[in-house]
């Protein structure tokens, strides 16, 4: 190619530009803006993420990453983790590198050192870390052959890297990173240098097997996270802070809801006031489902292998399921209700006229689930899974996903939730033909685009028998948990032969639709526990008011108030211990009761109530009356 040869660069807003042949991405970032060079972290050529040092010499579509970006703070983070080493090393002479890669809201790397890291040791090495950041040292990438890598990470002693190059396929290209005298194995990208790094903090260090394998070397990981400012990473660690103090592992116990113990590991047991918040969430399940023309139904924990066979559970989800024998024949306990909900259908013949037919089950599922991955009530062996299965003639569909959609739009935002979709299309392990494929994939697309829905799409992810829309909630601290699912199924009616009788007189294979809300009933539980920090709305909460007489005298006016309420069906305890007023209220604080409720002379000469609320403080005296009317009006309109 000459040097007056031109390429044309494409960028995402559908301009192109012009270029001479050999131009790096760092110069076309340039022309097009001196802010876009100073925040640009790495480009998208054609799809593929690369440094601002690559030139271009021919034709592309280009995309600047900024930390804005996911794949750009990848680049931020990874680029993090080589100054981390860079820094390990020159204080740890003789430390052996293994990997570093990002992760999710940071980084670690492993490292084989002759004496463990200790919490010291990470404030020496994030000062090292400022010292190489503030050098400016560019990230320079060279390519390199199979036996030149080999050679050089022989020499350096570097035998984890040798391994790595060893098991990679002979026709992987391989490239090293450099900074300043640190050179690393790695295929990028990373900065421009290491100067474009800001804030750093490294957060802890852990043991980890080499390659995840409990038969190798027990390495050191440290595990850390970089922002571009120093606001984002204070908001970061603040968040942190309030995970961990809205755990709802922790809350759960101090709140007395539910327990996990040893003898049930993954299957939890749920405690009174646990019980009254999950009946209140599904008392509000089953209201909605009976508004919105919902059938509930109930099926079976345990069905035979040949049902699970015929779904194609068996092929695909065997290794999560729990079994056993019963007569002689082969079961299952069900991992999940779809085939239960089938049976219920089949039962009689249908009609068109029928159609839709919305049934909702909640559902108790056991999925075996490794020991390692348990965690409270977000990841458990047995849950109730908030199931419907919409039957529906195929002129019906898009009608149905839009109703869903606003269905679980309405109960998100009930709980104060924001959300994010995702569109999950097929999987590698799927079945069903191509055509299927792409017309359900188009029926959820089509579906959220009448809606004016911004969403992501996400390749690959489906579930094996359909394409799914999932929605991503977005907590109280910025925290985001999927949730919602929606599956568009045309493959289970085919598995067993679903029909209805048209208006031609004929049969004809309905559309399945698979969807639930909370997901989870306990996981939600869970989430609903660090969202509101166990501060649940007046409706949810387990003790909704508290009576707190002021002393003894004054307990049996605050029976008359507790009777008072628990005939109206307020949930109401009092405490009569023989405690100091200030001390009770902290007790009720600590909680969560949303109303504390003080008696003395003057309310008891009254009818009246001294009214605190467990975040605004006190309200002042009222009639008892006027209380509880306010009261039941907050739980009846599900104020939060």
């Amino acid at each position: 190619m000459s040097e007056n040869s031109k390429i044309k660069v494409t960028l995402p807003d559908g301009n192109a530009r012009e270029y001479p042949a050999g131009i790096s991405l760092m110069e076309i970032a340039k022309d097009i803006s001196s802010r876009l060079a100073r925040e640009a972290l790495a480009a998208k050529v054609d799809g593929q993420v690369v440094d601002m040092g690559r030139t271009l010499e021919g034709d592309a579509a280009v995309a600047f990453l900024t930390f804005d970006d996911e794949e750009g703070r990848q680049v931020y983070r990874h680029s993090t983790s080589h100054v981390m080493a860079q820094a390990a090393q020159k204080l740890f002479p003789g430390t052996k590198l293994a990997i570093g890669p990002a992760i999710a809201d940071g980084f670690y790397y492993d490292f084989d050192t002759r004496e463990p890291f200790v919490p010291e040791d990470l404030a020496r090495i994030e000062k090292e870390m400022e010292a190489i950041i503030k050098a400016d040292l560019p990230f320079e990438r060279s390519a390199l052959s199979r036996p030149e890598a080999l050679a050089m990470f022989k020499k350096a002693g570097q035998e984890y890297k040798v391994e790595l190059i060893e098991d990679l396929p002979e026709d992987v290209p391989l490239s090293i990173y450099r900074q300043g005298d640190f050179v690393d194995l790695c295929m990028g990208p990373h900065l421009p240098s290491t100067g474009r790094l800001k804030s750093v903090k490294l957060m802890s260090v852990a043991g980890a097997y080499w390659r995840g394998s409990e038969k190798n070397k027990m390495l050191q990981r440290i595990y850390g996270t970089s922002f571009p400012k120093r606001s984002m990473l204070d908001e970061h660690l603040f968040r942190i802070e309030e995970a961990k103090r809205r755990d709802h592992r922790k809350l759960g116990a101090e709140l007395d809801l539910f327990s996990i113990q040893d003898e049930g590991p993954g299957f939890p047991f749920f405690h009174p006031k646990g019980m009254i918040l999950r009946n209140e969430l599904e008392k509000y399940w089953r209201e909605e489902h009976k508004k919105r023309g919902y059938q509930e139904i109930r099926t079976p924990i345990i069905l035979s292998q040949q049902l699970w066979e015929q779904s194609g559970h068996w092929d695909h989800y065997r290794e999560n399921m729990y079994f056993t024998k019963i007569d002689e024949g082969d079961y299952a306990v069900k991992p999940m209700n779809c085939p239960g909900g089938i049976m219920v259908y089949k039962i009689r013949p249908h009609s068109y006229r029928e159609l839709p037919i919305r049934m909702g089950e909640l559902g108790l599922v056991h999925r075996h689930e490794l020991s390692g991955v348990l965690h409270g009530l977000m990841r458990v062996r047995c849950f109730t899974q908030d199931d419907a299965h919409i039957f529906m003639l195929p002129s019906q569909v898009k009608e149905e996903i839009i109703g869903v959609i606003d269905m679980e739009d309405d109960l998100y935002k009930m709980f104060g939730f924001d959300y994010n979709l995702e569109l999950s299309t097929r999987p590698e392990n799927s079945t069903g033909s191509d055509e299927i494929w792409e017309l359900a994939t188009d029926a959820l697309r089509d579906a959220l685009e009448t809606k004016g829905l911004k969403y992501k799409v996400n390749e690959g992810d489906g579930a094996f028998y359909g394409p799914k829309i999932d929605f991503h909630l977005k907590d109280s601290i910025g925290r985001t948990w999927q949730c919602g699912t929606i599956q568009l199924d045309f493959i289970m009616p085919e598995k067993f032969d679903l029909a209805y009788v048209g208006e031609d007189g004929q049969k004809h294979r309905p559309v399945m639709i698979h969807r639930v809300i909370f997901g989870s009933i306990e996981r939600f539980i869970g989430i609903l526990i660090e969202h509101f920090a166990g501060a649940f709305p007046a409706w949810l909460a387990p003790v909704q008011s508290i009576v707190i007489p002021i002393t003894e005298r004054h307990v049996p006016y605050a029976l008359e108030i507790e009777k008072s309420l628990d005939e109206k069906g307020i949930r109401v305890e009092i405490d009569t211990r023989n405690e100091k007023i200030g001390y009770k209220i902290r007790e009720a604080q600590n909680q969560k009761i949303p109303y504390m409720l003080v008696v003395g002379d003057k309310e008891a000469d009254q009818g009246s109530v001294a009214v605190r609320h467990r975040s605004q403080g006190d309200l002042g005296a009222m009639p008892l009356a006027e209380f509880t009317d306010k009261l039941l009006e907050e739980i009846k309109s599900k104020s939060y």
